[in-house]
């Protein structure tokens, strides 16, 4: 039975690689860089609010908060493909 689970969820990772591909093929050079762009600002983002709730000296998650406002309007101004 396990081996009916992982061959299903080969198959389904060979579809999804499939239709990446698909996509990747129908954007432009400049929406390819947009969306990785993005995903760069949304990994930042990510790594900053863990540190944010990690974080308890005042003038760190002062420092933190600033950055999160940044990164939120970097990601407000790059266009998403």
């Amino acid at each position: 039975m396990a081996r009916g689970w992982e061959s299903k969820a080969v198959e389904q990772q060979q579809e999804l690689s499939a239709q990446t591909q698909v996509l990747k093929q129908k954007l432009t050079p400049e929406q390819v860089r947009n969306r990785q762009r993005h995903d760069e600002l949304m990994l930042a983002r990510a790594q900053v609010l863990q540190q944010l709730q990690a974080s308890h000296n005042p003038r760190h998650r002062e420092m933190l908060q600033r950055a999160l406002a940044e990164l939120d309007r970097r990601l407000a101004v790059t266009p998403v493909p």
